[in-house]
């Protein structure tokens, strides 16, 4: 990779954090803290770097948002059961990978995040629409034009950046900044 690219990697990044609106981060930390304090689940589902994303995320989640003394977030990374994944992939196409485990796994008052680049894949089309049947509460965090998803989900934040890589840098970043603003208030 040339200096050159690594340079405009870098500032197409930091120009896309600048971006993060605040209260967008407020808003998905409210309701990660809301279905927390009534235990209820939280899915989160992505397909490649999203799905590795998603994994990372649950972790943070499960322990990490806790601050190691407070039990964490009952979650689970759709991404994260390969049997389960090449199963329903092999017996009902790989559109319904997410979906069949919400049907399975979700109730009403839960919360799916979806994680996705172009917010087209069909499997998150899927999952979302999956969802809204069952009443679980939809969010994304999206990449280039947001997609179909976008159209569907009831929330989400959008960092409208054309670059695959940056789109799943966001993933995390906006997670992070989740993780610590809701650790933040709970040591108030």
């Amino acid at each position: 990779m040339s200096k050159k690219e690594l340079i405009n990697y870098k500032e197409n990044l930091t120009k896309i954090i600048e971006r993060i609106d605040f209260s967008e981060i407020n808003f998905l930390s409210e309701k990660i803290t809301k279905i927390w304090n009534k235990k209820r689940k939280l899915f989160i589902c992505g397909n490649g770097g999203s799905a590795g994303n998603a994994i990372h995320i649950a972790n943070d989640m499960i322990y990490g948002i806790g601050n190691g003394k407070t039990p964490g977030l009952d979650v689970e990374a759709l991404s994260a059961n390969s049997s389960v994944i090449t199963c329903l992939a092999n017996d009902t196409g790989y559109e319904n990978i997410f979906s069949k485990q919400i049907e399975a796994k979700g109730k009403k008052g839960d919360l799916l995040i979806c994680l996705s680049g172009s917010g087209n894949s069909n499997n998150i089309i899927q999952a979302i629409k999956k969802a809204k049947i069952l009443k679980i509460d939809t969010f994304g965090i999206l990449g280039y034009s947001g997609g179909k998803a976008k159209k569907l989900l009831d929330n989400y934040i959008h960092t409208k950046i054309d670059d695959m890589q940056i789109s799943e840098d966001m993933q995390l970043i906006i997670m992070h900044m989740c993780s610590r603003n809701i650790m933040s208030n709970l040591n108030k």
